[in-house]
Order: C-alpha cells, then sequence, then structure tokens
C-alpha cells in the first residue's frame, strides 16, 4: 500500500472547490431514465450520452473526479479513444464502481445487503492499470417500521470496511458510501439518529479492518426527512423541471431557508458526533433531491460551518448534476451543446454552494436556456 499515493489522491478529491460527478449507475438504471425520455436503450446510446458528459468543455473547473461503471471504463469515443483516456487527458481522476449491487438480506424483510467482494482484489488491481485511482460501492440503509436492524447495519458497515481496505491495499482510494434511504414517512429526528448509528458502526468496521482514514472519501445521505414525511411537502413543493420553478425559489427564499438550514444543522451534528477529523473530505450523495434542493442544502452546510469543521464538504452527485442535460438531450445529436451547457452550469453551481456563494438568482440562466430549447422541438 503506497500511503502517499493515498493520501495525495484523496486530497486531490477534495481539493479547489470541487467535487465528484458520479456517472456510475448500471446498464438497467441507465435504460430506465432513457426510456422515459424516448432514448434508445442501447449500448451506442449510452455510449453517445457517457461521450456528452465526459466531452463538456471545463468540467474540470468544477470536477476532480469522475466516478465510472464497468461498461463505461471500457468504453470508447466514436473515434477509437477510450473514454478514460478522455477524462485523464482533461485533467479529471477516475474512479469505478465496484459493488455488485444490493441483494435481499437473507431472514430480513425489507433490509439489503450489498454484494460483490468476491473477486474484488483482482477487479480493482485490473482498475488501477486501467488508469482508475479511487472505487465506490454503496450500502442501502432503508428506514421503517423496526428497521434498520443491527443485523443490516452491522454486516453493511463490515462489508464496506473490507472493500475499503481491499482498495486501499491495490492503490484506490475507497470512498464509503453507506446511503440512509429517503423513501419513507420518518421524520429528520429519526434520519439523524439512523445516519449517525450507521456512520460509527461504519468507523468501528474501518477501524477493526485497519483502513487509513486520510485516505479514503466518505459519500453519506444529507440528514432529511422522508420523502412522504408530512413536514416534507413544503419543501418537496418546489421541484426541479417545474415550470417558472425559480421565480417562485426567489419569492419563497425567506420561507424556505428555515427548512434548509435546519437540515443543513441536524446534518453537520450528526457528521461532528460520528465522522472522524482524519477524514479528508465528505461528498454528499444527492439521494433523489432535486438539483436545486441539492445545491441548496449543500451551500447552507458551508455558509453556516465551513470555518468550523475538520472535513471539506463536497458533492458526489449523479442526477443533480447531470438529468437536466439528459432531458435536454433526448438523444438527439443537435441538443449536444445545450446539453454540455447545461451539466457544467449545474457543476458550477455546485461549485459555487462548496464556496457557499450559491443563492437562487443562479438558476435564472438555466430556466432561460432550457425553455429556448423546449421552443425548438
Amino acid at each position: 500500500m503506497n500511503t502517499q499515493e493515498l493520501i495525495s489522491t484523496a486530497q486531490k478529491l477534495i481539493a479547489d472547490d470541487k467535487g465528484l460527478l458520479a456517472m456510475d449507475e448500471s446498464n438497467p438504471t441507465c435504460n430506465k431514465r432513457f426510456a422515459k425520455l424516448g432514448i434508445p436503450q442501447t449500448e451506442e446510446a449510452r455510449r453517445a450520452y457517457r461521450e456528452l458528459i465526459v466531452t463538456t468543455p471545463d468540467l474540470a473547473q468544477c470536477i476532480s473526479g469522475a466516478i465510472l461503471y464497468d461498461e463505461t471504463i471500457h468504453q470508447k469515443k466514436i473515434d477509437g479513444t477510450p473514454l478514460i483516456k478522455m477524462i485523464i487527458d482533461a485533467g479529471i481522476i477516475p474512479g469505478i464502481k465496484v459493488d455488485a449491487g444490493a441483494k435481499d438480506m437473507a431472514g430480513h424483510p425489507g433490509e439489503k445487503i450489498t454484494e460483490g467482494l468476491d473477486g474484488l482484489h483482482e477487479r480493482l488491481l485490473g482498475y488501477y492499470d486501467m488508469g482508475a485511482r479511487f472505487a465506490k460501492w454503496r450500502a442501502l440503509i432503508a428506514i421503517g417500521d423496526r428497521i434498520p436492524s443491527r443485523a443490516c447495519i452491522e454486516a453493511n458497515a463490515q462489508t464496506l470496511a473490507r472493500y475499503a481496505a481491499l482498495c486501499q491495499e491495490a492503490g484506490l482510494v475507497p470512498v464509503v458510501e453507506p446511503e440512509v434511504l429517503m423513501d419513507g414517512g420518518h421524520t429528520l429526528e429519526r434520519c439523524s439518529e439512523v445516519t449517525e448509528e450507521v456512520l460509527q458502526t461504519v468507523f468501528n468496521q474501518l477501524y477493526i479492518q485497519g483502513v487509513m482514514l486520510e485516505g479514503i472519501i466518505l459519500k453519506p445521505n444529507m440528514v432529511l426527512q422522508g420523502l412522504t414525511c408530512p413536514l416534507q411537502k413544503e419543501v418537496s413543493e418546489v421541484s426541479a423541471g417545474e415550470q417558472n420553478y425559480q421565480v417562485r425559489l426567489i419569492d419563497r427564499q425567506q420561507e424556505d431557508v428555515s427548512e434548509v438550514d435546519k437540515g443543513a444543522d441536524a446534518t453537520v451534528k450528526c457528521l461532528l458526533r460520528s465522522v472522524p477529523a482524519a477524514v479528508p473530505g465528505i461528498a454528499f450523495l444527492s439521494g433523489g433531491q432535486s438539483a436545486e434542493l441539492a445545491s441548496s442544502r449543500l451551500n447552507a452546510m458551508n455558509v453556516r460551518f465551513k470555518s468550523r469543521i475538520p472535513w471539506a464538504l463536497s458533492f458526489s452527485f449523479a442526477r443533480a448534476i447531470h438529468q437536466p442535460a439528459l432531458e435536454i438531450w433526448q438523444g438527439k445529436e443537435s441538443n449536444v451543446l445545450a446539453a454540455q451547457q447545461a451539466l457544467y452550469h449545474r457543476a458550477m453551481c455546485n461549485r459555487a454552494a462548496r464556496r457557499g456563494e450559491y443563492n437562487a438568482s443562479m438558476e435564472m440562466t438555466t430556466s432561460s436556456r432550457k425553455q429556448g430549447t423546449n421552443d425548438l422541438h
């Protein structure tokens, strides 16, 4: 294990107020998103979409690393250039999703355990040789009636720790992703309680497995109430993609800010109780939030706490960065430039959120651009 290389890579992933772009969705998940927009569910369409992402001009100004899927890391641009080479040449560090997905946990209805440890060491070495310098493993924790169980939390924490140890041995920085899901009617307080228990268990297992904390990135959920919680309605009424969203957001800024700040406070309080100071960075997942709300909540945390916390608060968003671009692209070559502009804008919004400089007025240009694109069809 090259300790210095791991530390250096981890630091680069959270440096200069940049963040991670998660473009590691599985083929079935990608196909479902394509189907909703009438895009062909083919390998060629997936390749074209990923090429659109990695060729976005100046993306490296706000993105430090890109998490790829196995199909993606093997794909090539139409001219034969490997996509991973294009990522590296752009100044972005390539990463790779290495888990095999969450499966039903035996004896625990409604709970999942992530699989993929078998043969992982050899796969990690192969990805390193291809140019990857970090990896990602996602564990899913659901909140519901009598869940999560202690057995589910312990099993997923141990698996995350074993994955992280194997990554560091192979020279890859592990992105450790224990996601407490937003699905359900739980309160913010319940989410905080479960997230704290999950994180404390994960770090206990990382310690047991001998994982060097200076060489990891934590990718947790933000502490939020469930999507069907009665208290969620006021904030979720403001959703991505709705006409005139930005005007309503500005008009309601004072009304909604207390909810955003409350979530920021709860998230940072939970992290301070659970995450050791040795961890260099925390890159939040968006977890199904709208693009604008994910940026707003990250911004609130950095505005209120950046000078008082031991780790960088960053982002590792998927849909919250490239869903607007996908909706503009719609599988059409003529829409590539507009889609790339939307992708770059969302990445820049999140870089601004890392600085505590994001605000609702930044969304006005996106609204105008999207409306202009829609007028063409």
